[in-house]
């Protein structure tokens, strides 16, 4: 269902009033349509960050961030944790709806079939070196996809697109560990028909040719769960460069590789790493005290890692569903007695009862768990965001997909408010001051 027009707002400038469509939604707040603002009035609009502006109609995601929502396709993101699977979660993103069992067969074969890479793929990593982060090499070598797959960039050929779609979920898994894998010293190793979308990538990660490796059940579970819980967030900083990039019409290669890149920012994709790194220099539960009165002094710059989110003013849903499998993983891998998530349960009780962050809405994110999980997991910190870009792939993809079949869409062009000097003539150099 389209947005729909059914009351107007009015904006008065000095003597004059303008009529604008206000637009609603399935569910969400009402939008006003400033499309034609600058035609009739001759002013644009201020609104740094785009906090307040709806740059497109979606049918993907929604999330009512002050009661803790987050469904995809209608769907809340507890009930597809607890009883789906990550290549069922890809599907419903991606088409719309949930795959009957043979519809489900057919998309878990086609992504399995497409894991592999062109093998000249691995000379091209051999331009790297050794110890370049791994978020560097993704974004190198998922726009280099578009060199070695040229029967599906033409974004005009609805097969092209389904095709690309396809590949770049199941190939960007194959990728990540390659990056991984080079970045340690190890051998590639080449993903297996016969595992699942999570065992595959652990053993793409973990074995070695030397012996054989044995997938731990729980972990696969974590991780597909991990990979459903960041598959899509709607209209966010990635997402956002993703279809601003393909507003253009460039290939869906790389535009994906531009939102690796625009995900690689500390403050969007490596907000796990920062909580990890914030628990380990608290170090133990005793030291907890000292580091919350520093938080809460205005004059220090100590921040609290892993607590409110730029959506959520409540409890983020995906966190109660990462503690879990947070819990589950540190056991299974044996450290249930580990200090640090001593230490993020003491933090998360604290921030959970005492009026300073209750009244500032700093509840723990998906973020304050997740960096926990992956450790335990055995992944170093700069696999941590690389992680997220698989997971992020099939949104991306999505908003992709719809930006491109969306007639009202026009390429990305934001305004600005010119605030530097105004015109002025050229002088000569010889009669300059």
């Amino acid at each position: 269902m389209d947005a729909k027009s059914s009351k107007t707002a009015t904006l008065t400038i000095g003597n004059k009033n303008y009529d604008f469509p206000i637009l609603s939604g399935t569910v969400g707040p009402d939008v006003i349509d400033i499309a034609k603002l600058y035609g009739q009035a001759g002013v644009f609009t201020y609104d740094p960050g785009f906090t307040s502006t709806g740059s497109c109609q979606s049918k993907i995601t929604y999330i009512d961030g002050d009661a803790g929502v987050l469904e995809y396709r209608g769907y809340p993101i507890e009930q597809l944790a607890e009883h789906g699977d990550f290549l069922e979660t890809c599907y419903l993103l991606l088409r719309g709806e949930l795959p009957s069992a043979a519809q489900k067969k057919e998309f878990d074969y086609m992504v399995t079939h497409h894991t592999m890479v062109h093998e000249q793929m691995a000379r091209f990593f051999q331009g790297f070196r050794r110890d370049a982060h791994p978020m560097a090499i993704m974004v190198a070598a998922v726009g280099a996809l578009a060199a070695f797959y040229h029967d599906s960039t033409d974004i005009n050929d609805a097969k092209q697109r389904e095709i690309a779609s396809i590949r770049m979920i199941a190939k960007i898994p194959t990728l990540a560990a390659m990056a991984y894998k080079y970045t340690v010293g190890q051998p590639f190793v080449y993903p297996k028909n016969s595992l699942s979308f999570a065992e595959n990538f652990l053993n793409m990660c973990f074995a070695v040719p030397c012996e054989d490796y044995k997938i731990n059940p729980v972990l696969a579970d974590a991780l597909d769960k991990i990979f459903i819980l960041h598959a899509d967030h709607e209209q966010n900083a990635s997402t956002s460069t993703v279809r601003i990039a393909g507003s253009s019409g460039a290939n869906p290669f790389a535009c994906i590789a531009a939102g690796i890149a625009c995900l690689w920012g500390p403050a969007h994709g490596g907000a796990n790493e920062a909580a990890l790194a914030m628990l380990a220099d608290i170090g133990t539960v005793d030291k907890i005290p000292d580091f919350i009165a520093r938080v809460k002094d205005k004059n220090s710059e100590v921040r609290l890692m892993g607590f409110g989110h730029r959506v959520y003013k409540n409890y983020d849903p995906r966190a109660k569903i990462m503690q879990k499998m947070c819990h589950a993983v540190l056991k299974e891998t044996g450290h249930g007695d580990d200090p640090m998530l001593k230490v993020a349960l003491e933090l998360e009780k604290i921030a959970l009862s005492d009026p300073y962050f209750i009244d500032r809405k700093l509840y723990p994110n998906v973020d304050f768990y997740s960096g926990i999980t992956l450790k335990a997991m055995g992944f170093p910190t700069s696999m941590f965001t690389v992680l997220f870009a698989v997971a992020r792939t099939v949104g991306w993809i999505s908003q992709w997909s719809e930006m491109i079949e969306d007639p009202q869409q026009k390429i990305g062009r934001p305004r600005q408010l010119y605030t530097g000097v105004a015109r002025r003539d050229y002088m000569a150099i010889d009669k300059r001051k």
